[in-house]
């Protein structure tokens, strides 16, 4: 079959832009194959290469004595003592999930898992979080049913606990739902595998699952806009395997041990392209590849279709030779394809074959390190309109409203679908701030959260990223865990309108300023950009995951209210409703300003919560519905009632930051409030758990028709 020619209609379905084809041109001096066309497209698009993002990220905060390893591998690496390291990192699946959510979702799990496991690290714990368009859309049930069973199935089946996360809805989400996945793995510090290929005439090495046509041109689609061709693009969606995976895992942790390998990649996005030029590029050496020796699953793969193939489950690897025997017979004995498809080369070229034909022959170092590099127009997000007068509500009504939501609903109908326990290391499965999960042998525990509120970064980019850092930070401290890193998921529309590249480079600098304050460098993380349809963009959401480390699980503060318990609100009230829960899913309002980030007091205020965990019941830092919803979910865990003594709805749902709502015996309390006074930070009586209703003011209900509401909500949207 021969190439088809190339048109303007075929480079622009490629992702390029002219005036990028005719750079491309310039670098070869020539006109390109349709295999190296494919290359180019899926090398420079906004997936792979970061062209609109670059200049920001490299703002951010990503060295601290706890990073081994910041962006730029698979995952970020961080010490966790005892000659042990995490590592993790997300990643989004957007554009796949909305097309195919079973296989979109599981194979963006599969992918993540693939990152943290190419480094050496044994999966310990995975997250996701997914947003969703509103409940009555016709597209809202389908997307969320398909997507948790693929997060379900692939995890459950791969045997990794997921141990958090967040769901929520919103109308901007019609048209493209997001799906960030998480992983995070366990190593030892000394024995971290890298993807820097060494050494001239190496063997790159095949690994895993043959190769297929699913998933062609995945990244490049991934690299646009949705419209009414939608449908078409399901092709481009891979097909994942977690039995194969779980395999594959074992087979190269396996490898690992016997000193073969030099240098190791998984094949994401963009395929056998994206490992290969990453490998050569970071080494500072060529490619050559020759693709007739690639195990294939479909007959007459052409070398474009095998270059641009996303089929799951494999990796690439550059070996050391006299190993080979060794590292073959542990894939043989894991039922796996081990295959030699090439050499590495001094020269800078990515030289491909097939059959007797050059398809490629492309200096590789032009393919990553010099992709294009933008420096995109933006404009700051208008200040906020003040927020108007607030519509009148009874706090029991205006309770119900937010626990009848699917956003703010119990979430065991998702969780449940998740396996949280497999591994028997899970210490603190989902529905907390935090999942928590036991560092195998040993008495430490790390913790795992992620957090957005998409509402006050549209509204104030700067604070709201921000924000995003410092309720993951408060979720780490709310569990009684030291944070230690983060890593970042930014989820944004199409960066060359100047008002959505605003929002991403505004949020950058609040996300920067806010982990450098609270000392959780950035060592990880995606960007997604041109989530619209239609023109019509999402919220921006960029979600902040973060990592903290327990040093003795017996230390955790992981417990419930008990009957006479007093609750104590740390940190200052103000009342801020201005892009509130509240006044979202009682009044469909969206106005006024995100609340202001005070770092100095996030930093005060964890500090009163770590110097007082041992005489905590129970604590949960509030944010979205404020008090109200906090204190409400703290009783209903515990089956039991609650007084809150505010009957101000600005008190009770008012979303300030830096507090946390605690629950203590009345025999700690003093020791609460001394504590608090030494480090100047406020500390509120706001009421008191027992009983069998919910008095918030002088408005009561009875717990059990509450709970009923809020553990039903859920499954009535989307079930």
């Amino acid at each position: 079959m021969s190439d088809p020619a190339i048109t303007p209609d075929l480079i622009a379905a490629h992702g390029l832009k002219p005036d990028e084809y005719a750079r491309l041109q310039d670098i070869i001096g020539r006109e390109p194959t349709f295999t190296e066309l494919g290359i180019f497209s899926a090398m420079w698009n906004e997936h792979c290469s970061y062209k609109s993002s670059k200049k920001w990220l490299r703002t951010l905060p990503t060295t601290g004595p706890q990073v081994i390893c910041g962006p730029g591998e698979n995952a970020g690496v961080v010490d966790i003592g005892d000659g042990q390291a995490v590592i993790f990192k997300m990643e989004s699946h957007n554009h796949p999930s909305y097309i195919e959510p079973y296989q979109g979702a599981a194979t963006g799990v599969g992918g993540i898992l693939r990152d943290v496991f190419t480094m050496g690290a044994r999966p310990i714990a995975a997250m996701n979080a997914l947003s969703f368009g509103v409940p009555d859309h016709p597209k809202t049930r389908h997307l969320v049913k398909g997507v948790v069973a693929g997060v379900g199935g692939y995890g459950n089946a791969f045997g990794v606990p997921t141990v958090g996360g967040e769901v929520r809805f919103h109308r901007s989400y019609n048209g493209n739902c997001l799906v960030n996945a998480f992983a995070a793995g366990l190593a030892d510090a000394d024995k971290i595998f890298y993807s820097v290929a060494s050494g001239v005439g190496m063997p790159v090495v095949y690994l895993g699952a043959k190769t297929g046509r699913d998933g062609v041109g995945g990244a490049t689609m991934a690299s646009a806009e949705f419209d009414e061709t939608i449908e078409e693009k399901r092709p481009t969606v891979q097909v994942g395997d977690p039995f194969t995976e779980k395999r594959l895992l074992e087979a190269c942790l396996e490898l690992m041990q016997t000193g073969a390998v030099i240098s190791i990649q998984d094949m994401g996005a963009a395929g056998l392209t994206c490992s290969a030029v990453e490998m050569g590029d970071k080494g500072g050496l060529g490619i050559r590849l020759q693709l007739d020796d690639v195990p294939q699953r479909e007959a007459n793969m052409t070398a474009y279709e095998m270059m641009l193939s996303e089929s799951q489950e494999r990796m690439l690897m550059v070996l050391r030779p006299e190993k080979e025997a060794e590292a073959r017979a542990i894939f043989v004995k894991w039922d796996l394809d081990f295959a030699i498809v090439g050499e590495t080369i001094a020269e800078d070229r990515f030289l491909i074959l097939h059959g007797n034909a050059v398809k490629a022959d492309l200096p590789l170092s032009k393919l990553s390190s010099s992709a294009p590099e933008y420096d995109r127009p933006w404009v700051e997000t208008p200040a906020a309109t003040p927020l108007g007068a607030v519509p009148a509500i009874d706090p029991i009504d205006a309770l119900r409203a937010l626990i009848g939501s699917a956003s703010y609903a119990h979430k065991s109908w998702v969780w449940e679908q998740y396996d949280s326990e497999v591994g028997a290391d899970t210490v603190l499965p989902p529905g907390h701030g935090a999942g928590i999960v036991r560092v195998h042998g040993t008495s430490k525990a790390l913790a795992f959260t992620s957090h957005v509120t998409p509402r006050y970064v549209r509204a104030n980019p700067f604070e709201g990223g921000k924000q995003a850092v410092a309720e993951a930070y408060r979720n780490l401290i709310a569990v009684g865990a030291r944070p230690l890193a983060t890593t970042d998921n930014l989820n944004f529309g199409n960066p060359e309108k100047p008002a959505i590249m605003g929002q991403l480079v505004c949020a950058i600098k609040g996300i920067g300023e806010a982990v450098r304050a609270l000392d959780m460098p950035i060592v990880s993380g995606n960007v997604s950009l041109y989530n619209e349809t239609d023109g019509q963009p999402i919220l921006p959401t960029p979600t902040i995951g973060a990592v903290g480390l327990i040093a003795d699980v017996a230390d955790r503060i992981a417990g419930v209210p008990q009957d006479g318990d007093v609750a104590l609100v740390i940190g200052d009230t103000r009342g801020h409703l201005g892009q509130s829960a509240l006044l979202a899913e009682a009044f469909g309002i969206e106005d006024g300003d995100a609340p202001p980030v005070d770092l100095a007091a996030e930093k005060s205020s964890a500090g009163v919560i770590v110097a007082c965990a041992r005489s905590l019941r129970a604590c949960t830092d509030l944010g979205d519905g404020g008090l109200a919803l906090a204190a409400f979910r703290m009783a209903e865990g515990a089956g039991l009632g609650l007084v809150l003594g505010a009957g101000d709805i600005a008190t009770l749902f008012g979303e300030d930051q830096a507090r946390y709502l605690i629950a203590c015996a009345p025999t700690a309390m003093s020791a609460v409030q001394a504590e608090a006074a030494r480090a100047g930070v406020s500390v509120t009586v706001a009421g008191a758990f027992g009983g069998d209703r919910i008095t918030l003011g002088t408005s009561s209900a009875p717990l059990a028709g509450l709970s009923a509401l809020y553990r039903g909500a859920f499954a009535r949207a989307v079930g």
